[in-house]
């Protein structure tokens, strides 16, 4: 009788993954640059999964004609806990090149029968402030920094231009030794940028620059050597080439540092926003705050004050930073995200920090608000997962928000008709992998993460006592107190429990 009831679980599991074979349906349309400097192109990718994909005819995105264009296509078939799986997909690739900031319009995919629409792209073209004469050279350094003249603390950014002439061979041999900014604290200036200008192809390296002390400063320069096939050069077995090496130095940059005129927490022009999901909640439910704070200057070093709130339990993730340079200036966005949980109610406190505004050389104060937070009674329904940030939120200040790199649009699972061969199928693949099961050799489950273990149990606080304590206990862990000791028995055995 056990064997029939696995025998029909083997059948059920195999048949029902050869009906959703083809029914999973979706289309995803990404770029591989949403700004892109001026003659250089972008490639668009619309992948669409699940079934015979029909792509619409496309020779002009939006007003700019299409330079290339390509598809591929591909199967992938996979077995997991006896249930297979398998994704046809197939990639439309396009090529265009901007000369102004433009839309990529939505495009209409057909998958087997149905119709799916991509969500519209912005592109924006921007300006190379690389040197537009190199004098024919094989290759140059420039340096440039976004201002030479700064306060104690004001960051800066240095962007060092190698440009390769485009015709040299192959795969050069490149060897770079970067500026001296050991005056400065230096951090890495996010993507480095490589792109095409003339004859030349142009490689951005960049670093932000904080000042600590007054003064004037020298930024030594950067050096590179390049090393190409000597053709008047051989082996001993006359097979390879020897290599030439070439060396080049850019410019010195000079950097005056004035005296900071305010002791404050930030130094440029910033705005603040903060979105807070709910301020009524059941007790033991999380209330979710997300903080955002964006303008000209530096945030990589900025630290957010910590929320200290008896008998509430906080949790926050680690900031994310964003650093890019927009109109030759520093450009930082800085967001974090903190969840609140208590049995009753309490009270968000109001934040606040100073900012040194350096065009006007004046003080301001940048604020948070405060929460008050109604906690309902404790109830034994089920909590479903806490998410960070959550749609739909309450929003306090008003700011537009940025827009993503990718855009997916993921379509709903459609019902097709199955013919009587793959239910055959399913039969013949149910008895294979019966018998094939007992030869898989059975492996010992790792033990769980704690930092995984969080994530589990954290949406089932209200369904055990025992839960919400070790839910505290693993908050506590995670915030540094080494006090906390963890019974892994019992957090398996949990996690298991909700798994």
């Amino acid at each position: 009788m056990m064997n029939l009831k696995k025998l029909l679980l083997t059948l059920f599991t195999i048949g029902y993954s050869l009906f959703t074979l083809l029914n999973a349906a979706s289309v995803k349309a990404t770029v591989d640059t949403v700004e892109v400097v001026k003659g250089n192109p972008v490639t668009l990718r619309i992948k669409a999964t699940g079934g015979s994909a029909a792509f619409p005819r496309i020779l002009m995105v939006d007003t700019v004609p299409v330079t290339g264009t390509s598809t591929s296509s591909s199967r992938n078939l996979s077995m997991t806990n006896g249930s297979v799986s398998s994704e046809v997909s197939t990639t439309k690739i396009i090529q265009f090149v901007p000369e102004h900031d433009m839309t990529i319009p939505s495009y209409t995919v057909n998958i087997s029968g149905k119709k799916y629409k991509t969500d519209p792209i912005s592109i924006k073209v921007v300006k190379s402030n690389a040197p537009s004469s190199n004098n024919g050279a094989m290759f140059n350094l420039t340096m440039k920094a976004s201002k030479t003249k700064v306060r104690v603390g004001e960051s800066f950014m240095v962007t060092v231009y190698f440009a390769l002439r485009r015709d040299v061979g192959a795969s050069p041999q490149v060897q770079y030794t970067q500026p001296d900014l050991s005056d400065f604290i230096v951090t890495e200036g996010g993507e480095q940028k490589a792109y095409v200008k003339g004859q030349y192809q142009i490689q951005e390296v960049r670093y932000i620059a904080t000042a600590q002390k007054e003064g004037n400063f020298t930024v030594t320069p950067a050096r590179a050597k390049v090393g190409v096939p000597d053709r008047s050069r051989r082996d001993i077995f006359g097979m390879t080439f020897g290599t030439k090496w070439y060396q080049t130095a850019s410019n010195s940059l000079s950097i005056e540092v004035l005296p900071q005129t305010h002791d404050t927490d930030l130094i440029g022009d910033f705005k603040v926003e903060a979105k807070i999901d709910a301020q009524e909640v059941k007790a033991n439910k999380p209330v979710n705050l997300t903080v955002k704070i964006e303008g000209k200057g530096n945030l990589e070093n900025f630290e957010f004050p910590k929320y200290e709130i008896d008998g509430v339990t906080v949790y926050s993730d680690d900031a994310k930073v964003d650093t890019k340079v927009v109109d030759g200036e520093l450009y930082s966005i800085f967001t974090k995200s903190f969840a609140f949980i208590s049995d009753s109610d309490f009270t968000i406190p109001k934040r606040s920090f100073s900012m040194l505004d350096t065009k006007n050389d004046t003080v301001k104060t940048l604020s948070v608000n405060g929460y008050d937070i109604t906690v309902k009674g404790n109830t034994n329904s089920v909590a479903s997962s806490a998410q960070m940030p959550k749609e739909n939120m309450v929003q306090t200040n008003l700011s537009q928000e940025v827009k993503p790199k990718e855009v997916i649009v993921e379509k709903k699972v459609e019902v097709k008709s199955v013919a009587w061969w793959m239910l055959a199928l399913a039969f013949t693949l149910g008895m294979l992998v019966m018998y094939l099961v007992q030869f898989i050799p059975t492996r010992k489950q790792k033990p769980y993460k704690e930092s995984e273990a969080l994530k589990i149990l954290y949406g089932h606080m209200s369904d055990a006592p025992e839960v919400e304590e070790m839910v505290r206990k693993l908050y506590a862990k995670k915030n540094g107190d080494k006090s906390v000791e963890i019974d892994k028995k019992k957090l398996k055995e949990m996690v298991e429990r909700f798994s």
